[in-house]
């Protein structure tokens, strides 16, 4: 007998027999409910423990304590889920009536040699559809006596905010004698000022900035006027020459200087009051408005047909979805969202050049995580409305979710923008939520350990990003698509909508505004916003009937000269060693109000301006508040 064979009989032994000299074991008779014990292991939960398949720790792993290495022990269970794995799959609703288009495509197109011509010959239909509607809305709308109108975007103005416009506003003349036939996009009321924008001794942010309009709700024959740093698309909405459902052409003729705009709303947008004179204002021309119309929601009709009808023929994963996320991004990028300028051409060329690195992340994306998702799936309804719904419902997000108020992810319009706080909030409980329900698929599948690397890998990734200095990181809707796909690929009916939503905003986010990058300078981020520069003192001014005279200190370094707005005008600029640091000011006209912002220079860039200070028209002096101004 060999030793191992005579250990084992020997331990039998002892079992059987219950050997009296070794108090080691503990025997019971095989019909007791009770349980072996080895001694020192006499703790019942050990046995529980053993029956669920919870091992001890090892002999390198005893120096943690029993409570936390069973903790331990038993999290890592639940995270690997189920042995075996629980594959997802989608049993459709109506099988036999989800199925019906693929087997009429069987019955009349039983080869694959035809099919893959009627499929060219169906992406040619669409790119024919597509193109027309295109073109139609590209060279419709000639005014007579105007010509072709300009492409311009919502936000385009004739002045530039602060010292853009020069001294006296010579950089942005002429002031009157002239015309500018218009073309105004979809959709141009929801655009608004993100930052601060100084109006006399007001500040308008987020909302329209449209200075002036009729002076009452009865305009008859009158012809509304509008402060020339209006934006013209929205002025000319709040006038009625366009809607702003369907865009559409104008023609707006420069009115020189004018006092007493007016405030009132009209067509959903609320104008601005400002009672001084301003020396550039615009008018539009009566019956101007030409039958051209921003036709994306036509074209908007030609693409969601054709892709509802691929989506409802085709189980091949890849044709799907190559199919859809080109034919969506150029819908986007020349339709629906495109870039702000001037012409087709331009816009097109520059759709091409942000298409092509779009196109290889849609191959990783559908590679790891849009491929385990449709594979196999034959519900051809279920598809197409959530998972094709949701991406257009992300795609046409300057539509879908142009009511959450928040314009810009960062610190600075959360804090500042009204019901930001709440719409964040609410936002993160509902990811929470659907993480929640993602995190039990994927452990039911067995993905849970390997999506956790992941994620902890992204988490870590974006710590290091925020702790780089003097660069702030921005979550553009696009990376925020990115970040989350891979936590979508399970073939269940909610990863099916999420999906499809996260797709569309990449879409969006890629046509419209191209790869924006990740880290962004604070420069970058504050646009046209205060920039926390410093700020000139100004003594109390000395007043007489007709005049006001201002002192002020030397600028600092690095600043080299001042700036003066009167009236959101420039009106003086002087720079040290060569210009008093006085200004005597007399008033242009005795029935206005005038509204003073001084700022330092460097060169003619100039900083910050301080709040207005206002010259009353009973001669007082209103100083002017701390605070910057743009």
């Amino acid at each position: 007998m060999s030793p191992k064979n005579q250990r084992t009989e020997e331990r039998f032994s002892n079992h059987q027999f219950g050997n009296q000299g070794d108090e080691d074991y503990e025997f019971t008779s095989p019909d007791s409910s009770s349980t072996h014990l080895l001694a020192g292991y006499d703790d019942p939960d050990d046995t529980i423990a053993s029956e669920r398949g919870i091992s001890e720790p090892s002999s390198g792993q005893q120096w943690v304590p029993r409570p936390f290495a069973r903790v331990y022990q038993a999290t890592s269970a639940w995270v690997r889920g189920p042995q075996p794995p629980e594959i997802q799959r989608i049993e459709p609703f109506f099988a036999r009536t989800q199925t019906a288009p693929l087997r009429l495509l069987d019955l009349y197109v039983p080869k694959k040699d035809h099919r893959v011509l009627l499929l060219l010959a169906f992406y040619l239909c669409w790119i024919l559809a597509f193109v027309g509607v295109l073109y139609q809305s590209a060279k419709s709308g000639r005014i007579e006596d105007y010509g072709t109108p300009t492409q311009i975007g919502c936000i385009a103005s004739y002045w530039n905010p602060g010292n853009g416009c020069g001294l006296d506003g010579n950089n942005c003349r002429p002031f009157s004698n002239g015309s500018f036939a218009f073309r105004c996009p979809a959709n141009c009321a929801s655009s608004m000022v993100l930052n601060p924008r100084a109006v006399g001794a007001q500040e308008i942010v987020y909302q329209p900035l449209v200075i002036g309009g009729p002076k009452n709700a009865d305009l008859g024959n009158e012809q509304p006027i509008y402060r020339g740093d209006s934006f013209l698309c929205q002025a000319a909405i709040h006038a009625g020459i366009v809607t702003n459902k369907k865009g559409g052409c104008g023609v707006a003729t420069l009115t020189g200087e004018h006092s007493a705009f007016s405030s009132s709303k009209q067509n959903s947008i609320q104008s601005v009051g400002f009672d001084p004179s301003f020396p550039l204002s615009f008018s539009f021309v009566p019956e101007s408005s030409s039958k051209c119309v921003d036709l994306r929601w036509p074209l908007l009709a030609v693409s969601v047909i054709f892709t509802t009808i691929l989506s409802l023929f085709t189980t091949s994963p890849a044709v799907f979805f190559y199919s859809v996320f080109v034919g969506i991004f150029f819908h986007v990028g020349l339709g629906s969202d495109p870039p702000t300028l001037s012409d087709y051409y331009s816009i097109l060329s520059i759709i091409i050049g942000r298409f092509l690195p779009a196109a290889f992340v849609s191959f990783v994306l559908y590679r790891y995580c849009i491929r385990r998702q449709l594979e196999g799936l034959n519900a051809q309804f279920e598809k197409s409305i959530l998972w094709l719904g949701g991406c257009w419902v992300g795609a046409l997000n300057n539509y879908t979710f142009i009511h959450i108020p928040i314009s810009r992810l960062t610190p600075h319009d959360v804090n500042q923008q009204p019901g930001a706080k709440a719409a964040l909030a609410i936002i993160i409980t509902t990811l929470l939520v659907i993480a929640a329900g993602q995190i039990y698929f994927l452990r039911l599948e067995g993905r849970l350990p390997r999506n956790l690397v992941l994620y902890i890998s992204f988490l870590v990734g974006i710590a290091v990003l925020v702790a780089l200095p003097g660069l702030d990181l921005r979550i553009h809707h696009y990376i925020l698509a990115l970040l989350l796909l891979p936590g979508t690929a399970i073939q269940t009916r909610p990863s099916l909508l999420y999906q499809g939503i996260l797709v569309g905003l990449f879409i969006n986010g890629i046509a419209r505004w191209g790869f924006d990058s990740l880290l962004q300078t604070p420069a970058m981020l504050l646009g046209d916003g205060q920039l926390n520069s410093l700020l000139p003192t100004i003594a109390t001014p000395l007043l007489t009937s007709n005049n006001i005279t201002f002192a002020w200190s030397a600028p600092p370094y690095p600043y080299d000269g001042i700036s003066i707005l009167v009236n959101d005008v420039e009106r003086y600029r002087g720079y040290e060693g060569y210009d008093a640091n006085t200004l005597t000011w007399e008033r242009r006209k005795a029935d206005e109000k005038e509204y003073f912002r001084f700022g330092y220079m460097t060169g003619s860039a100039a900083g910050d301006y301080t709040k207005a200070g206002t010259w009353g028209l009973d001669g007082s002096w209103t100083p002017m508040i701390p605070g910057p101004s743009r």
